[in-house]
């Protein structure tokens, strides 16, 4: 589960720190942006939560401003944490957002470039990799080169701010990420960054309906989800809404698996509760549909994501603790299908 940020607390007066900076930047002065800057991230690793609410869309709005080759993501950090302490997530999400994007399509374009000189195997994304050879092999313009390179390295460090967003607003999730969550996936299957959680979090799914068919009683549900972050916490939930609602028979979740999944408040580290399957979880086509997976990877038939549950082909159980501590899921039976309706849609399952 992604542990995000860990800064520590003191006084400190954040909002004169952040104005120093403000006009540095406006001046277009080197040096003493360099210095706001320094004294803007002590600052806001020891303002106090009023603080950070005021400073943390202020400090988004700056991201923009500087250039892709200085401290973006780090900027993009303390903005991210002042989300963390209270900051309102909307007003920060597109500087943050638009500043992730396109520091994966630099990664992407990096990684082009590379192959295209006949190296098979990409480096590390370590800033050490960074030499005047590395450079002139990318070719083109030496600070565009460069560019390319430091987003190589930093791409992961988007990754924390990026997620303090989407797991603190659905109005957020809403927006469209799919471009976003394109460039996170493509980055990822270069096997250089470990971007799951930012995938995950990009692929969340909010006031989604959803088209439940329980094949062993041969009836089917309409269930609208929201905020689940892995299939794990989808499948404690169906149970909780059909076993525990007295739908369908089986073995209902545990009351603490369910708060784990549904409660607003985060489980204050790893705890020991266990969940139990209920169901298989196929897609209309027989193919499973992984626990380890996404609500996302459901299919979508006639403009609805249609599951299957079956009986469970054997006895599993997981951790109860959610993936994403701050992102509480929810599941809501919206209309029992009729049986007419429950057989139309199973016409449509292998």
């Amino acid at each position: 589960m992604p542990v995000i940020f860990k800064w520590k607390r003191k006084a400190s007066g954040l909002a004169a720190v952040v104005s120093e900076l403000e006009e540095s930047v406006a001046a277009r002065d080197g040096d003493r942006t360099e210095s706001a800057f320094a004294a803007m991230m002590a600052g806001v690793q020891s303002a106090s939560d009023a603080e950070h609410v005021l400073a943390g869309p202020r400090l988004a709005a700056l991201i923009p401003e500087f250039p892709a080759t200085g401290p973006r993501p780090m900027l993009a950090m303390a903005a991210g944490y002042c989300v963390e302490r209270g900051a309102d997530p909307a007003a920060c999400a597109e500087p943050i957002l638009d500043g992730v994007h396109q520091g994966l399509l630099d990664a992407l374009e990096f990684a082009r470039r590379w192959a295209a000189t006949g190296e098979e195997e990409l480096p590390e994304p370590d800033t050490k990799i960074i030499d005047d050879a590395l450079l002139a092999r990318l070719g083109g313009d030496v600070h565009e080169a460069l560019q390319l390179a430091l987003a190589w390295c930093a791409a992961m460090e988007w990754q924390p701010p990026a997620l303090a967003v989407l797991c603190r607003s659905a109005e957020v999730r809403r927006r469209d990420t799919s471009a976003l969550l394109s460039a996170c996936r493509d980055l990822a299957a270069l096997e250089r960054h470990d971007l799951t959680c930012l995938a995950y979090a990009l692929a969340v799914l909010d006031d989604e309906p959803l088209v439940v068919l329980h094949r062993p009683t041969g009836t089917g549900y309409e269930i609208r989800i929201g905020g689940i972050g892995d299939n794990f916490q989808l499948h404690t939930l169906l149970a909780h809404v059909l076993v525990g609602g007295g739908h369908v028979p089986g073995a209902r979740p545990s009351a603490e698996s369910v708060r784990l999944a549904t409660d607003p408040e985060p489980a204050q580290g790893r705890t020991e509760a266990v969940a139990t399957g209920a169901f298989e979880l196929l897609a209309p086509d027989g193919e499973r549909i992984w626990n380890e997976g996404l609500p996302d990877d459901i299919p979508v038939v006639e403009g609805r994501r249609l599951l299957v549950l079956d009986e469970p082909a054997y006895q599993r159980s997981w951790n109860a603790d959610r993936f994403f501590p701050h992102l509480p899921g929810t599941a809501e039976l919206t209309r029992v299908l009729t049986a007419d309706e429950t057989r139309t849609w199973l016409a449509r399952t292998s």
